[in-house]
């Protein structure tokens, strides 16, 4: 991490801290929106890291907005940065389009929802199912094969939902005249596609996953070393020791999965693998570090006052949004046999240019 990122990522904790009231139970709307954490984002000037300075961007990289969204994760933030910054900005800005600070989400268009072009525009009537945020952004930008479509709140009837942390999750139905002012055509030659915003969207619920193992794991030393049984802290116990460091183990490997996934993204060259590969450890980390956590703390982990319950059930969510552990190992699979005998070291040591350098 450079010393700017390192920079950023600390910028960005310390308005965690003031807004999110980390500590006791995040404080933050019905809905999970935490709108002064998203004020302060804004004006340290994060929400489109990502994006490119001449659409509107902060003209940052994709390492540097995984630096931010470990940290949001890290402390369970309300706040849909992750597809403000690294879907619907990247899908406006590879368009062309200016790119907006303002909150907003971004979803693929699957068969549920359909096109039609009108004298006035794209006529798109249809549903989109479990949407991340959509109830608190202000754009929601879809993915249609080749043509990227902006639909506004005006266009959408919104059943909400949400994943097993209580975050929007919400289920649209469209049925709109969408001008042509916001609709746009996906240039030749691109990098966006369907599995290109699949993969950006699994990296980013892995860096968000690498941020809440962190927490969940400096509570449980914190707790082991508070709580005593038999006249001594638990932390003395070898069991309990044992925990916390394998804990400890799948924290480490999944940051610098994630982190390397990050690095083979800036590179613009093939990151699948490294992407894959970061979503599955960030996977089987999940179950490795909540179960464990909760076993440290007891009940107690579980209740509605206790911090340790907003990273555990994160940790879960996230585990299964974009793609659990499974669905990645398949592709991985699919990938490495497709290698053949005498590709696979190559693919695994990146020397025909998987994105990251030997």
């Amino acid at each position: 991490m450079s010393e700017i990122t390192a920079a950023l990522a600390a910028t960005v904790r310390e308005a965690c801290v003031r807004e999110s009231d980390v500590g006791t139970a995040p404080s933050r709307a019905d809905d999970g929106w935490n709108l002064g954490l998203w004020a302060a984002l804004e004006q340290i000037g994060v929400t489109t890291l990502a994006v490119p300075e001449e659409h509107g961007g902060a003209g940052g990289d994709v390492a540097a907005a995984v630096a931010v969204l470990e940290v949001l994760g890290e402390y369970s933030a309300g706040v849909p940065l992750a597809e403000t910054a690294l879907l619907a900005g990247w899908l406006l800005a590879g368009c062309g389009a200016a790119v907006p600070s303002d909150p907003m989400t971004a979803a693929v268009a699957g068969p549920g929802l359909r096109t039609s072009p009108e004298r006035a525009g794209l006529s798109v009537w249809g549903t989109i199912a479990r949407v991340p945020w959509a109830r608190c952004a202000h754009r929601v930008v879809v993915l249609d094969d080749r043509r990227v479509i902006v639909l506004e709140p005006g266009d959408l009837l919104l059943t909400p939902g949400a994943n097993l942390a209580g975050e929007p999750r919400d289920d649209l139905a469209v049925d709109a005249i969408v001008p042509a002012s916001r609709v746009y055509d996906v240039p030749a030659g691109s990098a966006i596609s369907v599995r290109a915003f699949r993969g950006r969207a699994a990296l980013a619920r892995a860096a968000l996953m690498s941020g809440a193992a962190r927490r969940a794991l400096e509570l449980s030393v914190a707790y082991a070393g508070e709580r005593e049984q038999f006249g001594r802290p638990i932390a003395k116990f070898q069991a309990v020791q044992q925990h916390l460091a394998a804990m400890a183990g799948e924290t480490l490997l999944a940051k610098v999965a994630v982190e390397a996934a990050a690095l083979a993204v800036d590179a613009h060259g093939d990151a699948d693998l490294a992407v894959a590969s970061a979503k599955v450890v960030a996977g089987q980390m999940a179950g490795v570090v909540a179960s464990l956590a909760h076993q440290v703390h007891g009940a107690i982990g579980f209740t509605e006052e206790h911090s340790l319950r907003h990273s555990t059930t994160r940790l879960w969510a996230w585990r299964d949004e974009s793609g659990n552990e499974d669905a990645w190992s398949v592709d991985l699979t699919r990938r490495v046999m497709s290698a053949g005998t005498g590709g696979l070291w190559p693919l695994l040591t990146g020397a025909h240019g998987n994105g990251v350098q030997r």
